[in-house]
């Protein structure tokens, strides 16, 4: 059996249900990169899927580095339909690629915004279209949350997660006069009480004195909200939406952060592949619902007039630039043979 054959009787089962066991793509469980990438210095690379007609350059740049590769899909509730869509479009770009680097797909982050029973029961049924759909790790957002409802919300909604010993990640609910660290630690320990199974703890840039140009990373809070997560057995996802130099984000890899979502340059990079007739409703439809453009492009595109070709060819190239340049800041170069000579090994063990 070849190396590439062991990775991927790894799989989960809701992903060979989808894409079938013919598939030679290996579309991973995240938990199994962090545990086979444990003693390397780098972050689990995760990039936004705004334009369909990125996907090409996202998967050539893993190629390129030799890299493990997250891709999310920021709303696969836009519709019922959107979560299948998404994976089958990435599995099919992967396929035609022959790209055989480990891959997988996170869902979200969904926003959870109350903890009524119509709210939890709708989005819970939601994520078992996306277990369904194929996706290893669902993000949930629980900003709009107090602490004890926070709880409460996840440990009603994980249930699609459990049944398939799926990957969880969540962002801290409100803070309170405790900060950042504070409402982390509450959270944690609740979930753990609950017996809720979580992966990785999400938080933001902004939450972390990063979110504007001209500001500096807090470092040291970061390593504090990075100790208090491995405390519980999770890593820490730091959502990095700006649009600045990639080099910036081997400062969360020094801090301990095991993944990292580089947002920020996407969401132009996509919106300038259309003309500005097609552009300009999309941004201003984007400002009056208070979300950013890219998102809202993502879920529009499939309703939009379709990429002239020059601009997928431009739109391909600058896709495999910016991801080329976060694969190497993150530390990510050569992680996807490391990955996959340790998953092949029996036990996961490299001897």
């Amino acid at each position: 059996m070849s190396v590439l054959d062991k990775v991927l009787s790894l799989r989960p089962g809701n992903v060979v249900a989808r894409v079938g066991p013919g598939s030679r793509v290996p579309l991973l469980d995240p938990r199994e990169l962090l545990g086979a990438l444990e003693s390397t210095p780098m972050a689990l690379p995760c990039l936004p899927v705004l334009s369909k007609g990125a996907l090409p350059g996202l998967l050539g740049a893993a190629r390129a580095e030799d890299s493990v590769l997250g891709l999310s899909c920021p709303h696969p509730l836009a519709d019922r339909g959107a979560p299948e869509r998404f994976v089958l479009a990435v599995h099919a770009a992967a396929q035609e690629a022959e790209h055989t680097r480990p891959l997988f797909l996170q869902a979200g982050p969904l926003r959870v915004a109350s903890t009524d029973a119509d709210v939890l029961d709708a989005l819970q049924e939601g994520l078992f279209r996306v277990v369904d759909a194929g996706f290893a790790l669902v993000s949930l957002d629980l900003s709009r949350l107090t602490s004890y409802e926070a709880v409460e919300a996840v440990n009603a909604l994980v249930g699609p997660l459990k049944e398939r010993e799926l990957s969880l990640e969540v962002s801290p609910p409100q803070l309170s006069s405790g900060g950042l660290v504070d409402a982390c630690a509450t959270l944690l320990e609740g979930l753990a009480q609950w017996q809720v199974p979580l992966r990785f703890l999400r938080v933001s840039d902004a939450q972390l004195g990063h979110g504007e140009p001209g500001t500096e990373l807090d470092v040291e809070l970061l390593r504090r909200v990075v100790e208090t997560a491995a405390a519980k057995g999770v890593a820490v996802t730091v959502a990095e939406a700006s649009t600045g130099p990639a080099r910036g984000l081997s400062s969360y890899v020094a801090a301990g952060v095991r993944k990292v979502d580089r947002g920020g340059p996407f969401g132009p990079l996509a919106l300038r592949a259309w003309p500005p007739e097609v552009r300009d409703p999309v941004v201003a439809r984007a400002q009056a619902a208070g979300m950013p453009a890219g998102e809202l492009l993502s879920v529009l595109e499939e309703g939009l007039p379709p990429l002239a070709p020059a601009a997928r060819e431009t739109l391909e190239a600058l896709s495999f630039a910016e991801a080329t340049e976060a694969l190497g800041a993150l530390g990510a170069h050569r992680s996807a043979s490391v990955a996959m000579a340790f998953l092949a090994k029996p036990g996961g063990d490299l001897g």
